[in-house]
Order: structure tokens, then C-alpha cells, then sequence
């Protein structure tokens, strides 16, 4: 992609972003990182990845979070439980788009965030995937489709790496300063804009894949800077045929966070 197509890209999406006060000038302490959860407030963290079916048709699946933070000594922990997931898909898809996270749905997992939010990590590790080991064995036993079996299997086969970065990515991509996918400064390919203490980050980027058809990615990241917080992220993957400027959406993620309780 030219220069001009990057900026382009980024633009467009900080178009999308409320236009109802004025622009501010990014100010010079852009880059330190401020980091001050909204402590003992019940929160909601919606994630929803949309993808092109078989059929040629988006559906969507969501993880539906309810989030409490709380003081624990020099830092913070995070109380995190997926309460749902909710998709628009065939009940056959659902079952292995969601069977992965179905022994998490209810769960308590709790995360330890240092003081300047640069480090998250899982507050008990044992503990919690002993009882999504458990829950996963349970669940299992109690359904007859080879699905659930298989899922087990995948499961119990993860390594802890795999298994860590699979129910944190979620959460790291929150918390703003431990976020490295969200650029620092402006660039050919990055467009910031501050808008009171929210600034908006969009990047458009273009990969070339194995089967050689270009991929162009936008995303556009909302940053609560009072806050340290993620308060959205827009990820959206299209396809472009060679040669032409025709672009299909493959694939889109948004993760949005809200104050309240998801209920």
C-alpha cells in the first residue's frame, strides 16, 4: 500500500469516531502511560469477532465479560467472569466456535495488574485450570457429541503458554499501557487525535499472503487516557482482488468496554 492509501485508510477511520467536540492538539506527555482503573465499579467488556462463513455470509460470536476492579497493594486486581456467549451462527458452528471458552462461562478469573499497568498476569494459575480442567472433564462426560470430547482433549493437551495467552489476550488488550499492538506516536501508517481525555489511534496496514492476495487491516483503538483503559478496538481484515481498489470485509473484532453490569 502507497503512503497516501495508509493515511488514507487511518483517516477514514478516525472519521468514524465522535465528532462532537473539537479536535485537541496531542499533548507533548503523549507517550507516558496513566494508569487509574475505575475502582469497586461494576464494568462490562463485550468481545465480538464477525467472520465470512462457508455460505459467504458474516456471523458473529461474542464473549460477554463482567469486570470489577479492586486496590491490592502498590497495584490492582481485576475480577473478570464471562458471563455468556452469544452468537448468530447455526447451533453446529456455535458448538465449536464456543466450545473452547463454554468451561470459562461463569468462572471467576482473577488477574494481578502492577501499579502502572505495563504487567498483567493470572492471580492463581493452578487453582483456575484445575477447575476449568475439571469443568471441561464435567461438561464432557455429561454431553454426547464428540465436540465436547475433542475439546477436552484439546484442552488437556495445551501447553501453559498456550493455555495463558489464550484467556488473557482478551484482557491485556484492555489495559492500555500493557497493549504493545497500539503505536506510540504518529506515523505514515498512524493517525492520532485527542479528544479530551479520550485519544484515538488508527493504523491501516497491508500483509501479502501465502496464496499472494494482498490483506489490508484497519484498526482503530479508543484510549481512555484518564483512565489507562481500552475503551474500544475496531479490527477489521479485508480482502482485495489484485489490481483493483474492490474490497471485501473477511473478518472483524471489536472489543468495547462499558460502565454497568452485563446483567
Amino acid at each position: 500500500m502507497t503512503k497516501r492509501g495508509l493515511w488514507g485508510g487511518a483517516l477514514a477511520l478516525l472519521l468514524l469516531a465522535p465528532q462532537s467536540a473539537p479536535a485537541l492538539p496531542l499533548p507533548e506527555s503523549a507517550a507516558v502511560q496513566v494508569f487509574a482503573p475505575p475502582v469497586g465499579q461494576p464494568m462490562t467488556y463485550r468481545v465480538t469477532t464477525r467472520r465470512v462463513s462457508r455460505s459467504g455470509t458474516l456471523i458473529s460470536f461474542a464473549l460477554v465479560y463482567a469486570l470489577q476492579w479492586q486496590g491490592a497493594g502498590r497495584g490492582y486486581r481485576l475480577d473478570t467472569t464471562l458471563r455468556r456467549i452469544e452468537s448468530d451462527a447455526r447451533p453446529e458452528l456455535v458448538r465449536g466456535l464456543a466450545g473452547l471458552f463454554e468451561p470459562l462461562v461463569g468462572e471467576t478469573v482473577s488477574y494481578l495488574v502492577d501499579a502502572d499497568g505495563r504487567q498483567v498476569m493470572l492471580a492463581d494459575p493452578a487453582q483456575l485450570w484445575a477447575r476449568v480442567a475439571q469443568r471441561t472433564q464435567d461438561l464432557a462426560a455429561r454431553s454426547d457429541t464428540p465436540e465436547a470430547r475433542q475439546v477436552a482433549a484439546l484442552l488437556a493437551a495445551l501447553p501453559e503458554a498456550e493455555r495463558e495467552k489464550m484467556i488473557t489476550a482478551d484482557i491485556r488488550a484492555l489495559v492500555a499501557p500493557a497493549n504493545a499492538s497500539i503505536p506510540k506516536a504518529e506515523s505514515d501508517d498512524v493517525a492520532i487525535r485527542q479528544e479530551g481525555s479520550n485519544r484515538m489511534i488508527a493504523r491501516s496496514e497491508r500483509v501479502e499472503l501465502a496464496a499472494g492476495a494482498p490483506l489490508d487491516i484497519d484498526t482503530l483503538w479508543t484510549v481512555d487516557t484518564a483512565a489507562g483503559l481500552v475503551l474500544a478496538e475496531r479490527r477489521q481484515s479485508w480482502t482485495r482482488e489484485p489490481g483493483t481498489d474492490a474490497r471485501t470485509l473477511a473478518e472483524e473484532r471489536i472489543r468495547a468496554l462499558s460502565m454497568g453490569d452485563p446483567g
